[in-house]
This record gives C-alpha cells, sequence and structure tokens, in this order.
C-alpha cells in the first residue's frame, strides 16, 4: 500500500485542495455575515441642537425664503436706478408707388422711395426721476418683509430648538424609565426567588407565590412598553438631527443633573418686557406691520404724477427719421423728458389703498393680541416650572419614604411577622415614588425650555 501523499514541487491533491478553498470561503463568509455593533452617538444637548440646526429641512425652507425676499430688496432698489435696453426688429410691408419731384436740371429726386423692408435697432435708456413716493415707499415694504422673514428664521431655529430639548428629555426620560422598571423587576425576581424557596420549604401557601409571579408580570409589561417609548423617543430625536434610524445613542447629559436657570426667572414682569424686545414672533409682525404701512403710502402715491428721463439711439435701414427716405442704414438719436398722471382708473387706486389698509388694520391688531398672548404665557411658563421643581421634591421625598417602607416591610417579611401582599405593596409603592420622580425631573427640564422660548431666549 502507497502511504499518504505528500506535496511535490508545490503541488497537492485536488481534492486537498478544494477542501481547503471551501474551507477559507466559509469561514470568510462567516466573518463577513458579522455585522459589527455600531459605535454609539455620544450626545450632548447643545451638540443635539447644533446637529439638528444644521440638517432641519424646514430651516433651508425658510432661509431659501430669506433669500427671496433679499433679491425682491435689491428688485425695489433697482427700480428707482435707470435701465438701459436693446431692441431689434423687421418688418416687411407692401409696395407702394414711388413719389418725386422733377429737378431743374432734368433729374429726379426721389423722396419717397418704394422700400418693402425695414430693419431697425434701438439703444433706449429710462431713468425714473420722480414716482410721488411710491419706489421709495415700495422699496421699504420690501426691506420690512425681509426683515420679518429673518425674524421668521429666527422663529422657526428657536421652534428647532425646543422641538429638539424636548425630544432629548423625553429620550432621557424614557431610559431613566427603563433603569428604574429594570430594578424593579431585578428586585421581583429575587423576592420571587425567596417566595419559592419559602413554599418549596413548606412555610407560605402557593397563593404568595402566584401573587408574587403576578406583580413580576405586570412590572415585566410595563418595562417592555418603555422600552418601546424609548425606542419611539429615539427615533424622534434621530429624526431631528439626522441621523440614521437605527443609530445608537447614549445621552452625556443625566436627567437629575441641576438644570440651568433662565435669566429673569420668577421675575415675570422683567419677563414680559424681554420677551416684546427678545421675540422673533414679534419681530416678524412689527416690521409687517411697517411693511403693510409702506405699502399703503405706495398705493396712495399711485395717484400723483410720475416723472421719467429717456433717451435713445436708432439705427435702422431705412430711418424714418430722416427725410427723404434712402435704403441704406443710418442713425438717429432722441432724448426727452415724460410725464404721466392718472387721472381715472376705475377705482383702482382706492381699492388698492383699501387694501394696503385693511393688511396694515389685520398686522396691528395681531401684534395687539401676540402681546396680551405673551403676557399670560410667560406667567404660565413661570407657574409650570415653579409646579415642577415643587414636584420633584416631593417625588425625592416619596422616594426616600417608599424605599425606607420597602425595607422595613421586607425586615418584617423575613422575620414572619408581615404577609407577603405588604412586601409586594411596598415594591409597587417604590415602583411608583421612582417613575413618579423620573417624570417630575422631566418635566423640570421641558418647562424650562418652554420658559426661555417663551422669554425669547
Amino acid at each position: 500500500m502507497r502511504g499518504p501523499s505528500r506535496i511535490r514541487g508545490g503541488s497537492v491533491r485536488p481534492a486537498v485542495l478544494i477542501f481547503g478553498l471551501a474551507a477559507l470561503a466559509a469561514a470568510g463568509g462567516d466573518a463577513a455575515g458579522q455585522t459589527p455593533p455600531q459605535t454609539p452617538l455620544r450626545l450632548g444637548l447643545a451638540e443635539a441642537i447644533a446637529r439638528a440646526t444644521e440638517t432641519s429641512h424646514r430651516l433651508a425652507a425658510q432661509q431659501a425664503r430669506q433669500v427671496g425676499a433679499r433679491a425682491a430688496v435689491r428688485g425695489r432698489q433697482a427700480a428707482s436706478l435707470p435701465s438701459l435696453a436693446v431692441t431689434a426688429g423687421y418688418t416687411r410691408t407692401n409696395h407702394v408707388d414711388e413719389f418725386g419731384v422733377p429737378q431743374p436740371d432734368g433729374s429726379f429726386r426721389l423722396i419717397y422711395p418704394d422700400i418693402p423692408d425695414t430693419y431697425r435697432t434701438r439703444l433706449f435708456a429710462q431713468w425714473p426721476i420722480y414716482a410721488g413716493g411710491r419706489t421709495g415707499a415700495l422699496e421699504r415694504a420690501a426691506a420690512a418683509e425681509a426683515r420679518a422673514v429673518d425674524a421668521d428664521l429666527e422663529a422657526a431655529r428657536a421652534d428647532l430648538r425646543l422641538e429638539v430639548v424636548q425630544a432629548y428629555w423625553r429620550l432621557a426620560t424614557a431610559n431613566e424609565s427603563v433603569r428604574v422598571l429594570d430594578e424593579a423587576l431585578a428586585r421581583a425576581d429575587a423576592h420571587l426567588h425567596d417566595v419559592r424557596s419559602r413554599f418549596d420549604a413548606g412555610f407560605v401557601p402557593p397563593n404568595d407565590v402566584l401573587s408574587v409571579e403576578a406583580q413580576r408580570s405586570s412590572q415585566e409589561l410595563q418595562l417592555i412598553e418603555a422600552r418601546n417609548l424609548r425606542e419611539a423617543a429615539g427615533l424622534d430625536l434621530r429624526r431631528l438631527i439626522g441621523a440614521e434610524p437605527d443609530t445608537p445613542i447614549e445621552l452625556t447629559e443625566p436627567l437629575d443633573g441641576a438644570p440651568a436657570v433662565p435669566a429673569g426667572d420668577g421675575d415675570t414682569a422683567g419677563g414680559i418686557a424681554d420677551a416684546v424686545r427678545q421675540r422673533p414672533e414679534r419681530a416678524a409682525l412689527a416690521a409687517r406691520l411697517a411693511g403693510a404701512e409702506d405699502r399703503a403710502a405706495a398705493a396712495r402715491a399711485g395717484r400723483r404724477p410720475a416723472v421719467n428721463l429717456a433717451g435713445g439711439v436708432d439705427y435702422a435701414r431705412p430711418n424714418t427719421r430722416i427725410f427723404p427716405l434712402t435704403d441704406e442704414w443710418r442713425s438717429s438719436w432722441d432724448i426727452g423728458v415724460n410725464v404721466s398722471w392718472t387721472l381715472w382708473d376705475s377705482g383702482r387706486a382706492v381699492a388698492e389703498i383699501a387694501e394696503a389698509a385693511a393688511g396694515a388694520s389685520a398686522a396691528r391688531s395681531q401684534l395687539s393680541d401676540l402681546d396680551a398672548r405673551l403676557a399670560m404665557e410667560i406667567r404660565q411658563r413661570t407657574l409650570d416650572l415653579a409646579s415642577a421643581r415643587a414636584a420633584v421634591r416631593a417625588a425625592a421625598d416619596g422616594v426616600r419614604s417608599a424605599a425606607e417602607a420597602r425595607r422595613v416591610v421586607s425586615d418584617r417579611y423575613e422575620a414572619g411577622v408581615v404577609p407577603n401582599t405588604e412586601v409586594i405593596d411596598a415594591q409597587v409603592a417604590l415602583l411608583q415614588a421612582e417613575l413618579d420622580r423620573t417624570r417630575a425631573l422631566a418635566n423640570v427640564r421641558l418647562a424650562q425650555a418652554r420658559l426661555a422660548r417663551a422669554l425669547g431666549r
């Protein structure tokens, strides 16, 4: 019998080679099929706001409107400047009888020739030197609208910041709720193990085990719901910051950290004065009110005469301004002042004035309504913040009390003094107190964000 085949001259048997290649391919396939875990995105609140500002489609649309408003201002400014235009044309007319005059020397002087083809070019300039104030009013109205659009952009940024803050703290609240429920489930598992051991030893009846199992199932359901809420909050935050839907996020700011207090917190009168100065919505309405008043002034200016300085150079074949006509290219020029005054327009100017005045009146009413709502909103937000802080203090006291009650009941249960139901009640009370504290902390963060938004900060 022959021994095992050996490698000769760097060659191997085909079967061995095929087996080795298949093994390598399988190993490579297994390695390729394993998706490496994604690195969590560590995210602070300031970074989340910055990322949302950079990737927001809403802000991009508002910025495009801002560019358009500024272009409209430039267009209104150019309306008072000279304009220059070039025209060219060709006209074919019917043949006509030529007209001329015999000369004393016997020749014939052609005065009106038959030239059916007419070519004409004109370089034309115009400069409106007086429009009754209409051009300036429209320019001011366009500038006011540009300021309003700028304020709209700031309002959109403020709304986006508030939305990001709310999403951030919703996710932090969901994370904290999941942590609390995880700890509660671990306590329930430990208690269930203890009760089952006592049941096996014959110290407790079967209904105690069933009660603890029911409590554990209820807490497990709460944990599943909390995880679903955490996933929904994470999706909302990832949407706002422009991250992929499956990107894991690790929040770097704790929910129970000390939140910054907005300047002027508690000073309602000072807060209202700040909001009047700083709220972009009010700035936008004030600018639109000024623009509406300027448009009303422009409509009234339409009743006044307009004066334009105009001139041009003609280069035509034949040039109808030069007599007699000749079939050749000749130039001419003109300059003059044109005055126009609309004496009757069937009520158009009156309608434009009424429309602009109504727009100004509406903007004025909206501004007054916003001022009234600002005062109410700031007072409400201040009260909400005070209530949220009081709720945090009460919830912290509740957690301490529930934790101590659970400790005492557990010790008494270990000593056989109290029934199992009291342990279950104490655990449920502790869980509820911890969840209440989590919600209270989140409410403080959200109340501060809403107050800052109301103050225009």
